[in-house]
């Protein structure tokens, strides 16, 4: 709603939503603001927080060309964040059937980074999960890091996201953008310590 977002790059068009004024006019949503961001052919869209009926329009948009898209959800969990996006789709009252929704997801979305609420306050980045395709009617996640608490330091929680040993599947878009990433940095290759 607030423009959080400051980037600093050239080509950044930034809108805001709005409530109604005291006359119940004037309103602009976020996805009025979705809807007319697809009409100036961007690259990419980054919608600060998905949190009602844009969220089908953000996934259509992931889902023609728009590869690079971004948004945030709150959620318990990698899994979680999958559900509310399929209930916040079903909230834009098209109908769809849920397998599609899901298929739209599945398709859309090739990683969640979860961020966590720790014990001591601190925020950390606890999983990051590739959402790997559909199998029937269930999308599948494959967690590639997640945080492995060592210890209490200063009453801080300490750790670090530990690699599963799992190359995500969508390596090649990666590789096809210019990014060479050695395969240690997924736990490949790495003597394991159990």
């Amino acid at each position: 709603n607030a423009a959080e977002l400051q980037l600093r790059q050239e080509h950044v068009v930034t809108l805001e939503s709005r409530p109604p004024n005291i006359e119940g006019k004037g309103e602009i949503t976020i996805r009025q603001l979705v809807i007319n961001a697809l009409r100036m052919r961007p690259d990419r869209i980054i919608v600060g927080e998905c949190r009602g009926d844009e969220a089908l329009d953000m996934l259509q948009a992931m889902n023609t060309g728009h590869d690079g898209s971004m948004t945030t959800a709150h959620s318990n969990s990698p899994r979680d964040t999958l559900a509310r996006l399929e209930t916040m789709t079903m909230m834009a009252g098209m109908e769809l059937p849920v397998r599609a929704i899901r298929e739209q997801v599945s398709s859309a979305i090739d990683l969640i980074v979860h961020q966590e609420r720790m014990r001591d306050g601190s925020r950390k980045v606890v999983n990051i999960t590739e959402v790997s395709g559909m199998e029937g009617d269930v999308i599948t996640t494959t967690d590639l890091f997640v945080f492995e608490q060592a210890g209490y330091e200063n009453g801080k929680i300490i750790g670090r996201l530990r690699p599963t040993g799992l190359r995500p599947k969508f390596m090649d878009k990666i590789e096809a953008a210019g990014i060479h990433l050695p395969a240690t940095i997924f736990g490949i290759g790495e003597r394991r310590r159990f």
